[in-house]
């Protein structure tokens, strides 16, 4: 039997994009990358999530040269919030949490996703953005919501796939753009380079066992 080749390989351990890309039926892999995220002095928001999503892009790639992988191309990503100009991140603690939750009350922010494909050719990468509108929150739900567990690892401490979902009054742009992967962007990648999607593939499509697992 012939072994099974990834289309590409995932930079990245979110299930949420690993999900999306079994959505639309590209045989994928992850791989592991280790990238500090820290924005340079002067870096603006959209030149950092450009930059990560490169870095990790090239991380991947030199990491499937390096163990002599199948040279299938790298998918690098990365996704952050954005309220006037202030990045959202990962809560530190609860305190942190509410402070960013009581901000979004009422209020519209950017989500910003910049995704890159690194082959042994060329790096391609795309951007979107999708405004997210939430409607007034009040304490109780804050506290309930971090109760869940749900807000405790997510950006703007919210996951618009979850629970978090009834938060959000109105969307403009992508919503898998705000799930981690933008799915009409990484479409033009995946034409770009040739990669096949659901129309090219038949139901064994979707994801690998991650490098290092057996095939």
């Amino acid at each position: 039997m012939s072994a099974i080749h990834p289309d590409l390989y995932l930079a990245s351990q979110s299930p949420r994009r690993r999900e999306l890309l079994r959505q639309i039926g590209v045989r994928h892999q992850v791989i592991n990358v280790s990238v500090p995220e820290q924005p340079a002095a002067d870096e603006t928001a959209m030149d950092y999530v450009q930059r990560l999503s490169r870095e990790k892009a090239a991380a991947g790639y030199a990491q499937v040269v390096r163990q002599g992988l199948f040279p299938a191309p790298v998918l690098g990503a990365d996704t952050l919030g954005l309220l006037d100009g202030i990045i959202l991140e990962k809560p530190r603690d609860q305190a942190h949490a509410f402070h960013m939750l009581r901000q979004l009350s009422g209020c519209t922010h950017q989500v910003i996703t910049a995704i890159t494909l690194h082959s042994a050719e060329r790096q391609v990468s795309r951007v979107s953005i999708t405004d997210v509108t939430f409607r007034e929150l009040n304490e109780a739900e804050i506290t309930a919501y971090w109760q869940t567990g749900e807000p405790q690892d997510k950006a703007g401490s919210y996951a618009i796939q979850g629970l978090g979902a009834v938060f959000v009054k109105e969307i403009r742009g992508s919503y898998s753009n705000v799930v981690g992967l933008p799915l009409e962007a990484t479409y033009e990648l995946l034409q770009g380079f040739s990669i096949p999607w659901w129309t090219a593939r038949d139901s064994s499509g979707g994801s690998l066992p991650p490098v290092g697992a057996e095939l």
